[in-house]
């Protein structure tokens, strides 16, 4: 069952050919084995989940299932899950049960999908590598001495190493695309205000997103039809009409333009990686689309502008957790502000007490026209790069990594080079527009990421166009082979 894409295994549930029940239980026991090697997980649901597969049994007894019903997923612990520890990957909220669900979690279960748990990530989703979390770091299934990117490493690890066969996930500066593309998987970050972040803890509000990791845009069609639409609760959430995605996935690609940024191409790009996105671009050319070379100046300082914009407002959203509401709270304290200090000194990592102290900086009197005010400047150059793009081209193709997996540990360090494996993904937050991730290749046996970005609200286009170079590769099916047994021990 664990070789079987999301969308295979929802035909073989409606031919009866096994049940929620058994195909929840197989997951839930690879979960358990591969814990201990991969750490993905934070919280398994297995009580509940198998409550949910007994309900989904049910309505295919019934026959009143739905096209996800009983299909198992995982949510990344940024989503708020009723009755469930939602810890964000951190100490802070390590004791903090959510009374309500996220509006992503509340579609989810009402379109019958069975939650097998909170996969593991970087503390506050602040992180490239997930080594930040409170509950140590997540290991790539490809090579467990390896990172699986971050912030949503666990979801791209658990769906990497099959034991769960897609997973919600978050991105803010590229934290669905850059595990997708290290760990071998699909991420799509849709467009800003696509998918609601009610219920979604935030980090950097103007940039956050919620989305998915999956093994196929097919997979992921599927599972962003129910996700996507306005919420009213989510002042960010967009009232626009969602199409069907699953119904464009299989249109033609013929007169499709696809432009490559310049910028991407001319330095700090590992030339393997560089060989394998221009093999990919090929394919496309024989599908019937053409290439076009696309410039956007102002991309390069997207980095720069990331880490002022972001630590700005998380220093803003962060400032809820000061111990007395809910979360950590220090012991003892001698009065009120030594209970402010030492319960967000103790409840808070180094990289977010980091982050913090940024924004804190970039926001403060006398340099707030310096920094946040430039850099908010910048990021409207860079927005306008990506409108001028998209009325030359259809779509823009490049690398989502500068380079495969680096070994846990090899970057702590130092924060800059940690941050710069960001670089090609950090320009699509800050203009808003959507984006993917689909696996192109191997470098030294390690899995490479073809990112795909589009206009605003195309997610559409960038499934189908993921989806007909899947059609024609099969990099998407490969699994780690340490996985590939039904039974892991």
């Amino acid at each position: 069952m664990h070789q079987l894409t999301l969308t295979e295994l929802a035909k073989k549930l409606r031919a009866k050919e096994f049940s929620v029940t058994e195909l929840t239980r197989s997951l839930l026991s690879r979960i358990d084995a591969s814990q201990p090697t991969l750490n993905a997980f934070i919280t398994v649901t297995a009580e509940s989940a198998l409550a949910q597969a007994k309900a989904a049994d049910g309505q295919f007894a019934a026959g009143s299932a739905g096209p996800l019903t009983g299909l198992p997923l995982a949510h990344k612990d940024i989503f708020c899950t009723q009755g469930v520890k939602t810890s964000c990957g951190s100490k802070m909220l390590d004791n903090f049960v959510s009374p309500y669900d996220a509006t992503v979690v509340e579609k989810l279960n009402a379109a019958g999908m069975v939650t097998l748990g909170k996969t593991n990530m970087d503390e506050f989703a602040m992180g490239s590598s997930n080594e930040t979390s409170f509950y140590g770091p997540v290991r790539n299934p490809w090579d467990v001495k390896l990172v699986p990117g971050g912030s949503s490493g666990g979801s791209a690890a658990a769906v990497a190493a099959r034991i769960a066969p897609i997973a919600t996930a978050t991105d803010t500066g590229g934290s669905i695309r850059q595990p997708a593309s290290l760990c071998g998987v699909t991420g799509i970050k849709p467009t800003y205000g696509r998918v609601s972040r009610y219920g979604m803890i935030a980090f950097a509000s103007s940039l956050d997103q919620g989305g998915l990791i999956s093994q196929s845009a097919e997979d992921a069609a599927l599972v962003l039809q129910a996700m996507a639409g306005f919420d009213p609760r989510d002042s960010t959430s967009v009232d626009a009409p969602v199409p069907n995605y699953v119904e464009t996935l299989n249109s033609p690609l013929a007169g499709l333009r696809i432009g490559l940024i310049k910028e991407f191409f001319e330095k700090g790009l590992d030339a393997n990686v560089e060989k394998l996105i221009r093999d990919a671009l090929r394919v496309y050319e024989k599908l019937g689309a053409t290439l076009v070379e696309v410039k956007l100046p102002a991309l390069p300082l997207s980095v720069p502008t990331y880490y002022v914009v972001a630590p700005a407002e998380c220093s803003s959203n962060l400032a809820r957790f000061d111990g007395v509401r809910y979360g950590y709270r220090a012991k003892d304290p001698k009065d009120l502000m030594d209970l402010y200090k030492r319960s967000r000194g103790e409840g808070f990592g180094a990289e977010v007490k980091r982050r913090i102290m940024t924004g804190t900086y970039v926001l403060s009197a006398g340099y707030y026209d310096a920094y946040y005010l430039k850099a908010q400047r910048v990021r409207q150059l860079i927005n306008q790069d990506f409108k001028r793009a998209f009325a030359e081209v259809d779509v823009l193709i490049g690398p989502t990594a500068p380079d495969v997996a680096f070994a846990i540990g090899s970057k702590s360090s130092d924060p800059i080079q940690m941050y710069l494996n960001d670089i090609y993904t950090i320009g699509a937050n800050l203009a808003g527009v959507p984006a993917l991730s689909i696996p192109c290749g191997f470098v030294r046996d390690l899995p490479v990421g073809l990112q795909i970005c589009g206009a605003h609200f195309a997610e559409a286009k960038l499934l189908n166009v993921a989806h007909a170079y899947q059609k024609e590769t099969d990099w998407h099916r490969r699994i780690p082979a340490a996985f590939n047994a039904e039974k892991l021990s």
